[in-house]
């Protein structure tokens, strides 16, 4: 049973790095508010939250199995849940862990409408630099352009613990493509770098140079793979990760329709 779930949860790990396009393109983000103005932007809200759910795994080519184990519930039960009615909601936690999964407000999976809006907000800076997903930007990580709000439980889901670390920063050129696009705002982790790295997406400093791009860790100990998604720029093998800073992992993209 053990390894069942250990199965299960690598597959759902490894469609968190390609999940990116349809769902969150139909305008399904977070709360989010801009500090300047502070209106609350409330994504739409389905009347039926087993249709939002039913959507969402299939938009983003996931399936309930996937979906259920991550819940740690039997592999039937998110199926149950949209094909029968059982059970009638799904219980917070694992509506929680769902909507973080897929970047959606509880709202979409049933949570009401005023639970949602007295949620407290965390303020997350966005700074004033861009990531090259090219070849690379000259840039400072000091420089502070705005904060955003969001709602405080849903960022400490994304970081998985203590949100403190995180920043938004937008992504400068074309080498991710499809997964991250020129002007795309990116979440990082600056709490989730070198100590815990693993595969996924980071955004490094080479030199004085700003990217985001994909990391794999090698056989080797120490030693990295930096890849871009766009098979039309250059791959790097073997590097030692100790010539590479690490400036945290990205979490959670948003982009303009």
């Amino acid at each position: 049973m053990l390894a069942v779930e250990r199965q299960g949860r690598s597959v759902v790990a490894r469609l968190r790095n390609t999940r990116v396009a349809r769902a969150r393109d139909r305008g399904l983000f977070p709360p989010i508010f801009l500090e300047s103005h502070r209106w609350p932007v409330k994504a739409p809200v389905l009347q039926d939250p087993r249709v939002a759910l039913d959507e969402l795994i299939r938009e983003t080519r996931t399936d309930y199995t996937a979906i259920s184990r991550m819940i740690r519930r039997n592999p039937s039960y998110i199926q149950q849940y949209i094909k029968r009615g059982t059970p009638k909601r799904l219980e917070e936690q694992d509506r929680r862990v769902i909507s973080a999964f897929f970047g959606v407000p509880e709202t979409i999976l049933g949570a009401s409408l005023d639970d949602d809006a007295h949620k407290p907000f965390r303020k997350v800076p966005r700074l004033d630099v861009r990531a090259s997903a090219g070849l690379g930007t000259v840039a400072s990580l000091e420089l502070l352009s705005e904060t955003f709000g969001f709602s405080e439980r849903w960022l400490r889901d994304l970081a998985q613990g203590n949100p403190d670390g995180l920043s938004l920063i937008k992504v400068k050129g074309d080498s991710m493509e499809t997964t991250l696009s020129d002007g795309d705002d990116i979440m990082v982790n600056r709490n989730d770098g070198a100590a815990r790295l693993r595969d996924g997406i980071y955004v490094l400093r080479l030199e004085d140079d700003l990217l985001v791009k994909r990391v794999a860790r090698g056989p080797v100990r120490n030693r990295i793979t930096i890849k871009s998604d766009n098979p039309a720029y250059p791959t790097w093998t073997d590097v030692d990760v100790s010539t590479v800073s690490i400036i945290g992992r990205v979490v959670w993209f948003s982009r303009r329709m």
